[in-house]
């Protein structure tokens, strides 16, 4: 598969770090944070490239040259006038045959790309978008998916957007088939043409467009503040760590009682709640490298008090508050079956013994197939016994929250406490 990476751009917006030199330029730990790029895919099996370069053109040619002292191979496409970010694909239409990587030239990442090209083959469509939850949401632009991972609907940031929506942004990162560019015809009458309004948003609701959902490190260093941070994460060793190649480690969290206000079995959207120290306590994992993974029994699904459209705008609600406060969850995962019958108007094909009903280990094993988690090096937390179990027969250590004796790892008052003493803060 070959990779096109946009490098044209002038980086108005970081010019106060360097002025002198093309932004993919710039570097990280004294390696520019396009070669980064390269050797990351290139380590990957991702050794062929197109660079599309405009500002500073002949900076990046005269550094990268034809690619060889890397170990791959490096065309160009040179933009004599501003294109627009994707108006460059239009005019290398023909060099472009097959499924292609699309990325942007200041992106720090360290990615599964052998993940992320697997999903794209399997869903069949002409473009795929790599998707992750981010700490501003509420100023990012949202992408809205159905449960099967198909797009449809692209949120600007100008946009109207629901009163509660699901932190899912857009990271950059893209494959597409060529037969994304020929989806409308009169893209080659645009002086510039816009990679999300021309190209991608015009896909939404097509059955051809999907997201693939992932808590890898991506970011973009265009501002003084964001390079900064990827510099004190790449030192820290955070980027790389990250990789799904690479073992993680989660923290998972009971929600009813750890996260929001306990009121029972939780119906209406309106008696959710966070509680107080819950934000802070997620941000400190976030920063921590730990992923964030909620791990839910919902009978009320089974028992027919609430479809599974109302939960998933409860856990919009739940994303939403933390996106207000800078924190975020990687996953959700909740189980919908309940073993007893008798309530009216249940569900009879979710009334069943299931692998993921906690105490049982099922949620935890499914989280930790799809991110690769050490479940030795990860933890549960929650305010019931059935949470410790569950924590116990998936092997992770547990954590209790309140009073009880149950054989928990931890006991703490919140979550917040069990966050401080887990990263000894």
């Amino acid at each position: 598969m070959k990779t096109v990476i946009m490098a044209g751009g002038k980086g108005t917006r970081i010019s106060a770090v360097r002025s002198d030199i093309p932004k993919p330029l710039i570097e990280i730990d004294g390696v520019p944070v396009l070669e980064r790029e390269i050797c990351c895919l290139r380590d990957q099996g991702f050794d062929e490239f197109i660079l599309t370069v405009g500002h500073m053109a002949d900076r990046i040619t005269e550094y990268f040259g034809n690619g060889k002292k890397l170990n791959v191979t490096i065309e160009y496409f040179v933009e004599t006038r501003p294109l627009g970010n994707a108006g460059a694909l239009l005019q290398m239409r023909e060099r472009l045959t097959e499924d292609f990587l699309l990325l942007n030239g200041d992106a720090v990442f360290d990615v599964d790309f052998g993940r992320f090209a697997d999903f794209h083959r399997k869903k069949g469509g002409i473009a795929t978008l790599f998707t992750h939850p981010n700490d501003h949401p509420y100023d990012s632009a949202l992408i809205v998916a159905d449960k099967n991972d198909e797009v449809q609907k692209w949120l600007a940031k100008e946009d109207d957007r629901p009163l509660w929506y699901r932190n899912r942004v857009n990271a950059g990162l893209h494959i597409l088939n060529p037969a994304a560019l020929d989806m409308n015809s009169d893209l080659l009458s645009v002086e510039k043409v816009d990679l999300d309004r021309h190209i991608l948003k015009p896909l939404c609701g097509t059955g051809k467009m999907f997201c693939y959902d992932s808590p890898e490190y991506v970011k973009d260093m265009g501002t003084p503040e964001r390079f900064l941070a990827v510099c004190n994460d790449f030192r820290s060793g955070m980027i790389t760590a990250k990789n799904l190649r690479h073992k993680q480690k989660a923290v998972f969290l009971d929600r009813d009682g750890t996260l929001n206000k306990s009121v029972g079995f939780l119906k209406d959207i309106n008696d959710f709640e966070l509680l107080p120290d819950v934000p802070e306590a997620i941000r400190m994992i976030n920063a921590s490298g730990y992923l964030a993974v909620v791990v839910t029994n919902q009978p009320v699904i089974a028992r027919g008090e609430l479809s599974e459209a109302q939960l998933r705008e409860i856990h919009n609600k739940m994303e939403t508050l933390l996106g207000r406060e800078g924190a975020y969850l990687d996953a959700i995962f909740y189980c919908p079956h309940h073993p007893d019958k008798g309530f009216e108007g249940e569900i009879a094909e979710l009334k069943i013994e299931c692998d993921c009903r906690k105490p049982k280990p099922g949620l935890l094993l499914k989280a930790a197939e799809k991110f690769n988690i050490d479940l030795a090096q990860s933890w549960i937390v929650g305010d019931f016994e059935s949470d410790i179990k569950a924590g116990k027969a998936a092997g992770c250590r547990t954590a209790l929250i309140g009073n009880g004796k149950y054989g928990q790892d931890m006991t703490a008052d919140s979550l917040s406490a069990f966050t401080k003493c887990l990263l000894k803060i």
